[in-house]
């Protein structure tokens, strides 16, 4: 962004206490907004998020390592957590998930910047502030630009629930029900379920020995080590 003399701004940075929305075209957003900051850029305002909590990081952080060794062991694709930008078309609002998936065969919508294009599953952690933007904006953005697989979590006191929805054949998000043992499964990443009750762990439990209890894995790593 420029000032009236016409040199850019210092990076607009996150606030502790306050989320920002500051009117700019996209080209000033990529130069303004400090690419530290998870923000994004949505109908010609840039929005600055505060910092998050602890808790939404270490849910981040138990997923990202679940899905990301799960996704590396079967050579699936790839994941990446924010700031990470997504911007399905050139004209598109620029979204930055808290994590997304991004299929083998969808490698190439990956630039050293950004994905230009959907991601193949999106996941949001929910916080006060972001309630409306992901149960209901963004709900109907990535549905409409194609993200395949969506989950929404929301580990907030009294809430704690964990929302799946799966694009159907006319391409709209239908919930993926939890089967009897309280599993959702991940019609994206075939052999991967979800027990939410994992996320409410105090402390989360460690990944490797929740990877275990998924047949797909098992074999993996069996037949792994029967190759060497």
């Amino acid at each position: 962004m420029t000032n009236p003399t016409g040199q850019i701004s210092a990076p607009i940075q996150m606030r502790p206490d306050s989320e920002q929305r500051i009117p700019m075209s996209y080209e000033d957003y990529l130069e303004a907004v400090d690419t530290r900051a998870h923000a994004e850029w949505v109908n010609g305002e840039a929005i600055i998020f505060m910092p998050p909590s602890t808790r939404h990081q270490q849910i981040i952080g138990f997923l990202y390592r679940l899905i990301a060794e799960f996704v590396d062991l079967l050579q699936l694709g790839t994941v990446l957590i924010a700031p990470f930008e997504m911007k399905v078309s050139p004209t598109s609002n620029a979204r930055e998930p808290d994590m997304l998936f991004v299929a083998t065969a969808h490698l190439p919508r990956l630039t050293r910047q950004r994905l230009a294009g959907p991601a193949d599953l999106v996941v949001e952690v929910i916080s006060p502030e972001s309630l409306h933007r992901d149960r209901a904006d963004k709900f109907f953005e990535y549905q409409q630009a194609g993200v395949r697989e969506y989950w929404l979590i929301d580990p907030r006191d009294g809430q704690q629930q964990v929302a799946v929805y799966a694009l159907n054949a006319a391409g709209q998000y239908q919930p993926i029900a939890a089967d009897a043992e309280g599993r959702i499964a991940s019609t994206v990443l075939t052999g991967f379920w979800l027990r939410p009750a994992w996320l409410w762990q105090e402390p989360l439990p460690a990944p490797l020995p929740v990877l275990m209890q998924l047949p797909t894995v098992a074999e993996a790593l069996r037949a792994a080590l029967d190759a060497q």
